[in-house]
């Protein structure tokens, strides 16, 4: 279905490329290596690549300031963030309190509150979500292993959620 259609196997192939320019550079993103398909008046900054974060920050371009929102409820690294609406939801990563996650929580930016989703079926981190006809996609990314002193601390999904 991606390859038939030439739109989707270039935004692929895209996010191939910045893969392998992370992988590159040790998992650092030091630059913009994806171009932002749309744009809109909130920039959030959420927390938590190298280490469990559970801060969320507005981007005020205008004002050229950076404003606290509400933490997220519970702190993560490697989840994946996208917008649908005045929504942002946030998937999965890697906690303090039971490990990978499966949850999704959802940050309304309308009302500034949390709340807690439907669970993905798969606990997963390092993985990348988006928006397609308002419907939330989680794609591949890690989960934990399982069986008894694996060769990997993590076993790679090839799955959509």
């Amino acid at each position: 279905l991606i390859t038939k259609h030439r739109k989707s196997k270039d935004i692929v192939e895209e996010a191939i490329r910045c893969k392998l320019k992370i992988l590159q550079n040790d998992g650092v993103v030091t630059s913009l290596c994806a171009r932002p398909r749309k744009t809109g008046h909130a920039l959030f900054l959420l927390g938590g690549q190298t280490f469990m974060c559970d801060k969320l920050y507005l981007v005020d371009q205008k004002a050229k300031e950076i404003i606290p929102k509400a933490d997220i409820p519970s702190p993560r690294k490697e989840f994946s963030a996208c917008a649908i609406g005045c929504k942002v939801y946030i998937t999965g990563g890697r906690g303090s309190e039971n490990g990978v996650s499966k949850d999704v929580w959802v940050y309304d930016t309308l009302h500034e509150e949390w709340s807690k989703a439907a669970p993905m079926l798969v606990a997963r981190f390092g993985h990348g979500s988006a928006e397609l006809k308002h419907c939330l996609y989680v794609v591949g990314g890690h989960t934990a292993a399982t069986g008894c002193l694996p060769a990997s601390p993590s076993v790679s999904l090839k799955q959509v959620e």
